[in-house]
């Protein structure tokens, strides 16, 4: 089994910024994606921004230019660093990880999320 563990959301006036943390603990091999997904009320659950261990990065339209997502692999740790926050950024933020785990009989690779923190944005 692995946990993720996020930190760092909060209440934010608009065009201020926060900082997310997400670390992974558990039986890990490897992460190949690693990201933050989005949810508002009454809306779908959508990609905010992903980090793949290679160094590619892939954003969603709407955050391109404001938030920049960062690992740090040797921690199994993904951050984003939201800048420009804007009212319609408020969601509940998810931790997404494409695992590599050790089992009993080997590896498998598993997809996991977090619990969720909340990001709210508003004068």
């Amino acid at each position: 089994q692995v946990q993720l563990v996020e930190s760092g959301g909060g209440l934010v006036q608009p065009g201020g910024s926060l900082r997310l943390s997400c670390a992974a603990s558990g039986r890990i091999v490897s992460i190949n994606a690693m990201g933050w997904y989005r949810q508002a009320p009454g809306k779908q659950r959508e990609l905010v921004a992903i980090g793949y261990s290679g160094g590619t990065t892939n954003y969603a339209d709407s955050v391109k230019g404001r938030f920049t997502v960062s690992r740090d692999n040797a921690q199994n740790t993904v951050y984003l660093q939201m800048n420009s926050l804007k009212p319609e950024d408020t969601a509940v933020y998810y931790c997404n990880a494409d695992v590599r785990e050790r089992t009993s009989w080997g590896t498998r690779t598993r997809d996991y999320w977090g619990q969720g923190t909340q990001v709210t944005v508003s004068s």
